[in-house]
């Protein structure tokens, strides 16, 4: 018996896309992720208030926003990092226009968030087997994005800023006297333990980690070798960066996150809306 095709019935989907599941939700969270976060450091880059946290709004430590770390402008006062870095009492504006361009060299180029905005923001594609509204594709072969090959350059700026978080949260466990909400400068300094220590300790750690998983460093560490065996001490190196390098996408976030919220923690008490607490 003879068998007759039915005509091929036209689908009804777009045939420049067909995808049916909700693709379009993660390029649109990391988009307001993104967006908030750059809004936000934005801002507290340009209002030089409140970033430094003092008595009476501290029992006697000091707590300096990330933002503006390390501070070496008169603006931040005396003590900062066990001294007084007033190397550039001349400038103006902001002192976190000075410290915040290093991390966001290091961050704006980083393999992950260039694969998040450029689907996010320049949706270049937005999905996989979505295409891109963009008729040419260059790569990153012109300007500007030929700019992100300074990456690996961009790692050595990064590298002392988390030792410098980590150095201004030892220091923040030094508590000066307090007298009548003044602090007594010539009385001996004491010891002890903040809230606001443990959440420059733990923004330090989360930028050393996600400073070491970048895929820069682990290519320094391993990369140039023809044999493992020729740099035993290379190789074990490489292998614990390579442990780090598998959570680099969630290192990014929850430290990009995190520095945010370090910064309003020390505003806050800065601002007098809460004292921060000493635990011991």
């Amino acid at each position: 018996m003879a068998v007759t095709a039915l005509p091929a019935q036209p689908s009804t989907r777009p045939a420049a896309n067909l995808r049916t599941d909700r693709w379009w939700i993660q390029p649109l969270i990391t988009f307001l992720g993104f967006g908030a976060f750059i809004v936000y450091s934005a801002w507290a880059s340009f209002w030089p208030h409140d970033f430094l946290a003092l008595a009476p709004h501290t029992n006697g430590n000091r707590l300096l926003s990330p933002f503006y770390s390390p501070c070496i402008t008169s603006h931040c006062g005396p003590g900062n990092l066990g001294t007084s870095w007033h190397l550039l009492s001349w400038w103006p504006y902001s002192a976190a226009l000075l410290v915040v361009p290093f991390p966001l060299m290091f961050r704006g180029t980083c393999y992950y968030y260039r694969k998040a905005y450029y689907r996010s923001f320049w949706l270049s594609p937005p999905a996989c087997a979505v295409p891109e509204p963009h008729k040419r594709y260059t790569g990153e072969s012109r300007f500007p994005l030929i700019i992100q090959n300074i990456h690996r350059y961009s790692w050595y700026f990064a590298i002392p800023l988390p030792i410098i978080l980590g150095w201004e949260a030892f220091k923040s466990l030094q508590f000066q006297p307090v007298v009548n909400g003044v602090l007594a400068n010539n009385a001996h300094p004491g010891w002890g333990l903040s809230l606001g220590s443990i959440v420059l300790f733990v923004n330090a750690f989360l930028l050393a980690s996600y400073t070491a998983s970048c895929h820069s460093c682990r290519h320094i560490c391993g990369g140039h070798l023809n044999a493992f065996s020729k740099g035993p001490a290379r190789y074990w190196l490489w292998r614990q960066v390579t442990k780090l390098n598998s959570h680099h996408m969630g290192l990014a976030w929850i430290s990009l996150v995190f520095v945010a919220l370090t910064d309003l923690y020390v505003r806050l008490v800065a601002s007098g809306t809460f004292v921060d607490p000493k635990l011991f």
